[in-house]
């Protein structure tokens, strides 16, 4: 069962990288738009980066639902019992709150960039030239967030049944 949750995890992390590529790879084509001196290359490329930052935007999230549910849905605890618990699930829930952060950072970030190539159709001028790169760099912030959350979830929950089950077995 563990190396089916470490393949998912290295999976969700596949997918968060192919994101932040895809996301970066749109902002190049971007840019190649701003400089084309022809306005079918320019649409052509437009479209391009559109589609790849759509395919970004869909791949960050499912990394983002991806991981929760690998790392846990597991119900978050009161601050009484946060404080109480040991150090990995605090880093657990640390994680999950960053990661949460980050994807709420990261997907309008990346919505918005893309588009920006619909609102500009007759142009080849973008507004905001860096969208796109920093949801990518996000999307790579996304997934070393979810490493870390599967170790730590793995780690704290699994050592918590452990212990659990050693009670169980001592009475």
């Amino acid at each position: 069962m563990a190396n089916v949750r470490a393949f998912a995890c290295l999976l969700v992390v596949a997918v968060d990288v192919v994101a932040g590529v895809l996301a970066i790879e749109a902002e190049a084509a971007k840019s190649k738009a701003q400089r084309s001196s022809k306005s079918s290359a320019c649409k052509e490329l437009r479209n391009h980066a559109f589609e790849l930052a759509l395919a970004a935007t869909v791949l960050l999230a499912l990394a983002h639902v991806a991981s929760n549910l690998l790392g846990g849905c597991i119900c978050i605890c009161s601050s009484d019992e946060l404080e109480k618990s040991s150090s990995n699930r605090q880093l657990w829930f640390a994680c999950l709150v960053s990661s949460w952060i980050v994807a709420a950072v990261g997907f309008p970030i990346l919505v918005f960039g893309m588009l920006e190539n619909l609102k500009l159709q007759g142009s080849c001028r973008f507004l905001h030239p860096h969208f796109l790169s920093i949801g990518g760099g996000l999307c790579f912030v996304h997934g070393l967030l979810c490493v870390i959350l599967y170790v730590s979830s793995v780690v704290s929950f699994e050592r918590h049944s452990f212990e659990t089950d050693s009670r169980r077995t001592r009475s």
